[in-house]
């Protein structure tokens, strides 16, 4: 049975692997090196120091997906809406681990005072934008070829969610 916790040092290393197998096989992360540990440990303390929960996904004790929220963009007058983030882990796709890892993201935005909530998604990542859909996030931008990975362009659409 899969349960859903608050992530901590101890899982770093899990994080990163689901991150970094992302940026190498998937589109989900417009990056193309993968991180190093020191990177997503600092990432982890940043998240602490915001007061921005990550929370894992655990599988028979094994770390199958996290999420988390943070700052839109630096200016002050988006301190009222965050970005979200899930990964699920290569393999345990189908599941309900993004769903069960999104409810704790809407509710701890919820008690944070936040407005609302952005993703910004690789439009041919159905999964993802479906999954966003069901918890009432709305499609509110297009941006047509932004990114380029594997050797083609990549669209991102902007989800929405005003709490």
């Amino acid at each position: 049975m899969v349960q859903v916790r608050l992530a901590t040092d101890n899982d770093i290393q899990a994080i990163l692997d689901i991150y970094n197998d992302a940026i190498l096989h998937t589109t989900a992360v417009y990056d193309y090196a993968p991180h190093s540990f020191d990177m997503r440990k600092q990432w982890f303390e940043t998240k602490k120091q915001q007061h921005f929960p990550v929370f894992v996904a655990e599988d028979n004790n094994e770390v199958a997906g996290f999420s988390s929220i943070g700052p839109f963009r630096a200016w002050a007058a988006y301190k009222f809406t965050v970005e979200n983030a899930i990964y699920v882990k290569a393999g345990q796709q189908g599941k309900g681990i993004g769903s069960l890892l999104m409810q704790p993201l809407i509710a701890a935005s919820k008690e944070l005072g936040m407005h609302t909530i952005v993703a910004g998604i690789d439009a041919d990542n159905g999964i993802s934008l479906k999954l966003h859909k069901r918890f009432g996030f709305e499609e509110v931008a297009h941006f047509k070829q932004v990114g380029w990975k594997f050797d083609k362009w990549l669209d991102l659409k902007f989800m929405q969610l005003i709490l």
